[in-house]
């Protein structure tokens, strides 16, 4: 049995989540993310590994991340036909993620192609996938529950525990019955996304069954999160300070979950009378359509949303300030407010989207401020701005960084180096073999490795890209 990760596959790195489990001859594959960062490296990592898709027998996704399930439909382009397993509100986001890209594929390729003819220069792109890939992979979906067993292959087992992360999240937990060589069952755990006990909305990460092996996810193996009261003391100051000066909020703000938590947390803010009465702009189709994917998954809530919505009646994503914002001309007429503001916009890593635009409207006025509310990988835009660069580009035209710039880190749905540490001490260990350590930065890794060390636990092996691991 061995164990394969991508160059691309969130090994050394946070983005682009892919590995390979090969057994007898079979190869399962858990998720198919996509790489963000600069454009010449993204390009060419995500179309690589993919020269051999067919001969993948399973497919299992952790959850609707575009990091987690980008590349689904160009694997699927590339000759997957088998099945793909995940959760079913994992399926409804990843549809939705998926769908998304293909649109922003379709004009980035219109929009490269009008560069060039300006510049009098011939251009040829394709774009990885269009709508048309996207439908024909989510033919392929099969959604299976929590807590339900499912055979993936003959012999293995697959189960699916919340993580905790987002809407649908799954811990994923293989098990190899034995024979052919195993004297008993072997129980392989892939974290996916590791989430964070007290979350709005979503239930705590589960623990699973004592594994044997575990492939585990450092993203924050090196940093320690706020507390929830902190995070909404911080938010209610920066939206304070920002409207004495009388200048906008811009939050860019992934469409899946962190929009949904941050409209419950200004909720909150707003009931409270601790920040003021302003308008609060949801300005993503994509976020709006997420909204509405959360509140027909009420089976992924926590008590204290099902409360809301069942013994008081409110909906915690929708408040009388709150306006969710869809069409291109209403996104453009936000330019126009000479009043203060929040305005949440996708993408969370300012890389596409509706963001870009506000970012060029305000980031030169020091009335604004923008807040990142997760993570940023590196050679991104919002990692640019966030590390303190004076000027960026945005649309290929240099722009002074004059706003206020804040990062709410707890805001994450990412397990700190700590909570990794309580979520393992919480389950049965005695069989623990070995832990595999992905989807983190060097740094983060070799932090992680030592802390979880200190703790009793084995020494994890970081992985290195494209190197073959054997399990047995």
């Amino acid at each position: 049995m061995e164990l394969t990760f991508f160059s691309n596959g969130a090994a050394l790195e946070v983005t682009g989540s892919r590995h390979i489990l090969s057994i007898d001859g079979q190869k399962i594959q858990i998720d198919c993310g996509a790489f963000q960062g600069k454009r010449k490296e993204t390009e060419e990592k995500n179309r690589s590994g993919f020269d051999h898709a067919e001969q993948i027998s399973a497919l299992i996704l952790t959850h609707g991340h575009y990091d987690h399930c980008g590349l689904i439909p160009y694997m699927v382009k590339r000759g997957y036909r088998g099945n793909i397993y995940t959760t079913p509100a994992s399926r409804d986001i990843a549809s939705l993620i998926m769908m998304d890209s293909a649109h922003i594929q379709a004009r980035d390729k219109e929009y490269l192609e009008k560069q060039a003819r300006k510049k009098g220069e011939t251009f040829s792109w394709d774009p990885l996938y269009t709508e048309q890939d996207v439908v024909q992979a989510t033919e392929l979906f099969v959604g299976f529950s929590y807590h339900r067993p499912f055979h993936v292959l003959p012999r293995i087992m697959a189960e699916f525990y919340d993580a905790g992360h987002i809407l649908g999240s799954a811990l994923v937990l293989l098990t190899l019955q034995k024979g052919a060589g195993l004297k008993e069952d072997l129980r392989i755990l892939f974290t996916g996304d590791l989430g964070r006990k007290g979350k709005p909305i979503i239930r705590d990460p589960e623990p699973v069954p004592a594994p044997d092996i575990i492939v585990l996810e450092g993203t924050y193996g090196d940093r320690l999160h706020d507390t929830q009261e902190e995070v909404l003391s911080k938010l209610s100051r920066i939206v304070n300070e920002t409207v004495n000066r009388g200048g906008k909020l811009l939050i860019p703000a992934f469409a899946v979950e962190r929009t949904q938590e941050l409209v419950y947390l200004l909720h909150l803010l707003a009931d409270g009378k601790r920040i003021p009465d302003i308008p609060i702009y949801v300005d993503s189709p994509m976020a709006t359509n997420a909204t509405t994917i959360f509140q027909v998954h009420p089976e992924c809530y926590d008590q204290e949303i099902h409360e809301a919505f069942l013994k008081h009646h409110k909906n915690p994503f929708g408040f009388n300030n709150l306006h969710f914002i869809t069409s291109v001309a209403e996104s453009k007429e936000l330019n126009k407010l000479k009043i203060p503001a929040i305005i949440i916009s996708a993408d969370g890593m300012c890389e596409a989207g509706r963001i870009l635009h506000h970012l060029a409207n305000n980031i030169q006025d020091p009335r604004t401020t923008v807040l990142f509310v997760g993570y940023t990988a590196e050679n991104t835009l919002g990692r640019r701005i966030l590390s303190g660069q004076k000027e960026v580009k945005i649309f290929g035209e240099l722009y002074t960084v004059r706003a206020k710039v804040e990062e709410l880190s707890a805001m994450s749905a990412h397990a700190d180096y700590r909570e990794i540490g309580e979520y393992l001490q919480a389950l049965d260990t005695t069989r623990l073999k070995s832990i595999y350590l992905v989807h983190g930065e060097p740094s983060a890794l070799d932090h992680l490795a030592s802390y979880l060390e200190t703790m009793g636990f084995p020494r994890p092996i970081i992985v290195e890209p494209e190197r073959v691991y054997s399990m047995l």
